[in-house]
């Protein structure tokens, strides 16, 4: 396996990468137990280990970040400087989970987000970038988002109406896609839904 770095480790998809890459490379704002990493703030990223792949599973919500600023300062601004660095420490090949529904131009904050993280990283000229476009993820958070577990709970049902694309997804699928898509080295830009996330998951069983 390609050497990896990890931003996001600390959150529900980025936890489950970590435990499928034991020798993945976290860089976080605070260490994580038992697993060496760069720990450091993303408006001030030092120089990061060399590596073929990075992977940034960043993200919050606009409620916990509490305010339209904040929550772009993470899931805009830190992505862009997470990838920045990790371009500087030779990587050419970057995985980022994103969300379905994004699009630049959006009139909702966080779709739009996203959507302009995605042409900003699609400009950077990565030799191969995969964008990981998941509906609604089922799994455990280590903090709390109401809204998301109740979507959680209703999501079986709602599965039943909404198109495969805008469904839930599990988010172990999502992490042994990632796992799966370290190993590719075609070039290019890749953009998967649930569909293709779900057949990459598939092929690391």
């Amino acid at each position: 396996m390609p050497r990896v770095l990890l931003a996001g480790a600390t959150g529900l998809i980025g936890g489950l990468v970590l435990a499928r890459c034991p020798d993945a490379i976290p860089v976080s704002r605070r260490p994580i137990p038992g697993r060496p990493g760069v720990v450091a703030d993303f408006d001030d990223l030092p120089p990061l280990p060399p590596a073929q792949v990075a992977v940034c599973a960043l993200g919050t919500t606009r409620a916990k970040a509490g305010s339209d600023a904040a929550f772009r300062a993470v899931d805009h601004d830190a992505v862009l400087a997470f990838a920045r660095a990790a371009q500087a420490a030779g990587v050419t090949h970057f995985i980022l989970v994103s969300s379905v529904g994004a699009n630049p131009k959006s009139g909702l904050l966080y779709p739009r987000t996203k959507g302009e993280v995605e042409a900003a990283l699609a400009a950077m000229a990565f030799t191969r970038l995969d964008i990981l476009q998941p509906g609604l993820l089922i799994g455990p958070r280590s903090e709390r988002r109401p809204v998301e577990r109740f979507l959680q709970a209703a999501a079986p049902l709602m599965d039943l109406a909404l198109p495969r694309h805008l469904g839930s997804l599990p988010a172990q699928a999502v992490a042994q896609a990632i796992v799966t898509l370290t190993q590719r080295s075609e070039p290019g830009v890749f953009r998967h839904t649930n569909r293709s996330i779900s057949v990459s998951a598939a092929t690391l069983r």
